[in-house]
């Protein structure tokens, strides 16, 4: 695991170095002797197949190498290539078969030939010399990848059988006796004896501050927790603070450690062999506090704390002490592999004294996988269906119990490197998962800070796309993990930072990076410019809201299509090779894209002709409102009853659509009133005008109008119909003109009529032969007014039915 760690650092500084490539200044040929000879010797070494790993990845660093010295080469003469093919161009075309051109014509075009040729011809060489170095890296990384598959499958000792049993014991003993016996003889040296006695003063040091930091640093280190702890569940900040501070609470041990190490070292009893046990005290230090670390993240002990797993507390204790279990199976795995390798056991007796940590890592897993089927179960235990978050979890947990139980198997049959290779990775797979998780939390924690939020950070965009990013730049660790090679990596990450081949454009990193920039200029410029204009120019003019509106809209597309223009020349993207497939698929995307297209355009002429601009009061497809915004698609329109509607740009540009307040905000209302019969019309027409005229809402130029309609089934019919200063106050003004028409016709003794209905029997006498209970009640008939019918009952004995006087 150590041994990942520091490839791991490897490969991301050599990752960033070659994002960052320095600058040729000068464009050498490459020694092609040199490289005749490192290519034979590299042929010769592959054909053998007896090199080890290591001298091959050697090998392979040294071929990549020769692979950008080549393709730095074939940028030789680029400049005055390029003249010379320009210069044949401008020539034109050669004469076609069977004609002739001028003789000087001819000898130009022959000299600027011989000339491009050879300076192409470095160029065709290193071309060529690429094409064998590509091959030979090809051929190392297959014989590579050939001899890991075999260790594979390859079918070694069996741990559990007993006839390997006591070769392990005798290996393991005869390793610890030897490393005691060289104890001891230092021990007895009389130099190393003095050298103790003058480093006395600082083991004592070392010593004390051992004792200090494991005995009193995890406590002190709590009781400074306690405050932020105390406001940990509604403070982000005090959330970050504790994030730290159980960083430096898990590290103060990894000092001590550290420190009785040193102390160690410097005794001078310490021998070879004493130096891999002492060694490893600092890197078991880290692997247990790490273990300790992540699991008290992931399963915390406060109940206030964020709890990234739905776990009852006592199987949160539970996952703590498996953590902390995984932490000493590995470190003891490590020390296990070091012994071995430094005593130089044989096979069997390594397999069988490290079976053992196979079969605990394996238990430690079937039991984390069970905490996480566990939470897994508690998300759906109200019915609801199972968030992205949870499946991965749920098939974390079911591959955490297959992988625990096979890989012990496999190990026991004596497949150990298929079986080490299922557990180990795995474990430090759900490590690294554990850590993109905490840190995305951190981001998380540290937005809400710096923003004093304290709600809903986990859906603020800032920190979901950091977070994303903190997940994506893991990948490389992830891959490391399960067997990619640093050279393989590094291959991949050179090919994106020189850039891949799409349709004939090379889109790179750098291509982004000017892309993102020049558009992100000219985005900033085009609405610093739309600022201005709206707070210093437009102001200042006779334009109306919507005319400056339709400017401000116009120059924000024309400012982020000018932006795009740039960005792409700026980026060096020829979209010429493109045309023809963008042409086929503009045919496709055309009809799908028909209505969107109706709509874009449409609302460009909204904004150009503007028939209707924000503020106005329209009516469209049986529906009224104002107009709220004009965007290039639709349009917002905002009915009484404060809804929102949104309507096709499409439907205003082909529609019938009726603008109140197109040009002003004039607008006419109209108020009917009604009078009894017999009521003065011309003293009727004086009160309405006098009404109407009094509000201040009302024009007075034209005056309002009064209009005697007709004659009504049951009044006097008449209108008011007036110009108002403001038409969105119609229904206002109209409101104030009935109230004001009540008072003065209640004044003035006025009536106003209703409808009425009076019902006349025409033979009541005949109803006074009915029973008692089936006579009807005689109706009260209501006073007659203007305005009633008479429903008159025909005569049951008058067979033509005509009204009786």
């Amino acid at each position: 695991m150590i041994a990942m760690l520091r490839h791991g650092l490897t490969v991301w500084l050599l990752m960033v170095a070659l994002a960052f490539p320095a600058t040729l200044l000068a464009q050498d040929v490459p020694d092609y002797d040199r490289w005749a000879d490192v290519a034979d010797q590299a042929e010769y070494v592959i054909d053998g197949q007896r090199a080890t790993d290591e001298a091959l990845e050697i090998l392979r660093a040294r071929l990549v190498d020769w692979r950008g010295r080549f393709q730095q080469a074939q940028q030789i003469n680029a400049s005055r290539i390029d003249s010379l093919r320009a210069q044949i161009d401008a020539l034109g075309a050669p004469p076609a078969e069977g004609e002739t051109e001028a003789s000087d014509i001819a000898a130009q075009r022959s000299d600027l030939n011989g000339r491009l040729a050879e300076q192409e011809a470095p160029v065709r060489r290193a071309e060529a010399e690429l094409q064998r170095v590509q091959g030979l890296i090809g051929e190392i990384d297959a014989l590579i990848s050939e001899r890991l598959t075999g260790e594979l499958l390859s079918l070694g000792p069996s741990p559990l059988n007993p006839a390997n049993w006591p070769g392990a014991y005798d290996a393991l003993a005869h390793w610890l006796v030897e490393t005691g016996l060289e104890i001891d003889t230092l021990v007895a040296s009389r130099l190393r004896q003095a050298e103790l006695k003058g480093n006395a003063p600082l083991i004592v040091v070392y010593l004390l501050l051992a004792l200090v930091l494991l005995g009193r640093g995890w406590r002190w280190v709590g009781r400074v927790m306690q405050p932020a702890i105390a406001r940990e569940e509604a403070s982000p900040a005090a959330r970050l603070s504790l994030f730290f501070l159980s960083l430096l609470q898990c590290f103060v041990p990894i000092i001590g450690l550290a420190a009785i190490q040193n102390a160690l070292e410097i005794t001078g009893f310490v021998g070879l062999r004493g130096q891999v046990l002492v060694g490893l005290i600092t890197p078991i230090a880290i692997i247990l506090m790490v273990s300790v670390w992540l699991g008290r993240q992931v399963f915390p002990v406060r109940e206030t704390a964020v709890r990234p797993l739905s776990l009852t507390p006592g199987e949160r204790r539970q996952g703590r002490w498996t953590a902390i279990a995984m932490g000493v199976t590995i470190g003891a795995g490590t020390v296990i592999d070091d012994i071995a390798t430094n005593g130089g056991f044989e096979d069997a007796a390594q397999l069988t004294l490290f079976f053992p940590v196979v079969v605990m890592l394996g238990l430690l897993l079937v039991r984390l996988g069970r905490l996480l089927t566990s939470h897994v179960r508690q998300e759906t235990t109200d019915g609801q269906e199972l968030k992205v978050y949870g499946r991965i979890m749920r098939v974390l947990g079911w591959a955490a119990m297959g992988l625990g139980i096979a890989g012990p198997v496999l190990a026991g049959i004596g497949y150990h490197t298929a079986g080490v290779s299922f557990l180990m990775p795995f474990t430090i797979s759900l490590a690294l998962l554990a850590l993109v998780r905490i840190l995305q939390r951190l981001v998380g924690n540290l937005y809400g800070a710096l923003t004093r939020r304290k709600e809903g950070l986990e859906d603020a965009l800032a920190p979901t796309l950091i977070g994303f990013l903190l997940a994506i730049l893991s990948l490389p660790l992830f891959a490391m993990t399960w067997g990619m090679r640093p050279a393989q990596m590094l291959d991949m990450w050179r090919q994106v930072i020189e850039g891949v081949s799409v349709g004939g454009v090379m889109i790179n990193p750098g291509n982004f990076l000017v892309f993102a920039l020049v558009f992100g200029a000219g985005y900033t410029v085009t609405r610093l410019l739309q600022a201005t204009l709206k707070s210093s120019v437009l102001p200042k003019t006779r334009l109306d809201a919507g005319g400056r509106t339709a400017i401000l809209s116009g120059t924000g597309y024309l400012g982020i299509f000018l932006a795009a223009i740039l960005a792409i020349t700026a980026a060096g993207i020829d979209l010429s090779s493109l045309a023809i497939v963008a042409g086929a698929l503009s045919v496709g995307i055309g009809f799908g894209l028909q209505t969107i297209v109706s709509n874009f355009v449409s609302g460009i002429i909204l904004l150009i002709e503007r028939p209707i601009k924000e503020g106005d009061w329209i009516e469209v497809n049986g529906m009224m409102g104002y107009v709220r915004e004009i965007s290039v698609r639709s349009t917002r329109i905002e009915t009484f009853d404060r809804s929102d509607v949104i309507v096709p740009n499409a439907d205003l540009i082909s529609g019938v659509v009726t603008n109140m307040t197109h040009h002003n905000n004039t607008g006419r209302a109209i108020v009917p009133v009604g009078v009894a019969y017999g009521t003065d019309t011309r003293r009727v027409e004086a009160i309405l005008r006098e009404v109407a005229e009094a509000h201040p809402m009302v024009l007075l130029n034209p005056p309002p109008n009064i209009i005697f309609q007709g004659f009504g089934a049951d009044s006097l019919d008449f209108e008011i119909r007036a110009l108002l200063r403001d038409v969105n106050f119609v229904l206002s003004v109209k409101s104030d003109l009935n109230h004001g028409i009540a008072a003065r016709f209640a004044e003035e003794e006025i009536e106003i009529p209703f409808a009425q209905r009076d019902v006349w029997f025409r033979n009541p006498e005949a109803l006074q032969n009915m029973p008692e209970t089936a006579a009807p009640q005689k109706p009260h008939p209501a006073p007659r007014d203007a305005g009633h019918d008479d429903l008159n009952m025909p005569d049951a004995d008058t067979p033509d039915g005509d009204a009786a006087p």
